[in-house]
């Protein structure tokens, strides 16, 4: 591996042309900031390394989906034409009104890189609610890229965190690899249980828009960022 320049020297040759009317002491500030933000994408370059030489984990029961068609698939038959797959069971059981805000605004924030994203690998959106309600819920709010499947039987999502004895749905995001005509579980997103005191769950990074572009702003997320289904306008 490459020998890194120490981030405060790139901090500081990229802030040596400064904005316009930027103080002192922003310039510094900033240049202790930027240090940080560069070793931390070092950091996850790092962690998204390990996170590639996981061996593979366990192979997955014969569980079946319906696709929007009303074909019985598979879980191998998800993969389409490639050999890695990543699935979102998302919060919209039989005895939901609506879906989870929080799941919509995920899938809301997936629907056109999606697009790209699948040249590389499947996508699955995975319900317990009958494929047509989860379809008529996606054209109204215009998804047109994602594609959406009912699981037949609680098998998949109590197996993978989706569904809890009690019956709670929590959202769950899987990444699968198939090797021959196996299906291997690779990586989930761990949340419950993992965030630090006072913080909400969340993925460690998160990949929803949401939490990372108010993230950058002053006053953050505060204490009103939650999504909500419908904002009146």
């Amino acid at each position: 591996m490459p020998r890194l320049r120490p981030a405060i020297d790139m901090a500081n040759g990229v802030l040596a042309r400064p904005y316009p009317h930027d103080s002192p002491e922003y310039r510094k500030a900033r240049a202790s900031l930027l240090k940080e933000e560069i070793e931390l994408r070092r950091h996850m370059e790092r962690v998204a390394a390990q996170r590639r030489t996981l061996p593979l984990g366990g192979e997955a029961s014969g569980y079946s989906f319906l696709d929007e068609t009303g074909k019985t698939l598979a879980l191998g038959e998800l993969f389409g034409t490639h050999d890695t797959l990543i699935t979102y069971f998302w919060m919209y059981g039989p005895q939901r009104e609506q879906p989870c805000p929080m799941c919509t605004a995920q899938l809301g924030a997936m629907d056109i890189p999606v697009r790209d994203i699948s040249q590389r690998l499947a996508f699955a959106v995975i319900g317990r609610s009958p494929i047509q309600r989860q379809l008529a819920f996606a054209r109204e709010r215009g998804w047109r890229n994602l594609k959406f499947y009912q699981c037949l039987g609680d098998g998949f999502p109590k197996d993978y965190r989706g569904l809890a004895p009690n019956g709670d749905e929590s959202p769950a995001m899987d990444v699968w690899v198939k090797r021959g005509s196996k299906v291997h579980h690779f990586w989930a997103a761990e949340l419950a249980g993992t965030e630090d005191p006072g913080q909400d769950v969340r993925g460690a990074p998160d990949p929803t828009p949401l939490w990372n572009i108010l993230d950058l702003t002053p006053s953050g997320r505060g204490s009103d960022w939650y999504p909500k289904l419908d904002y009146g306008h």
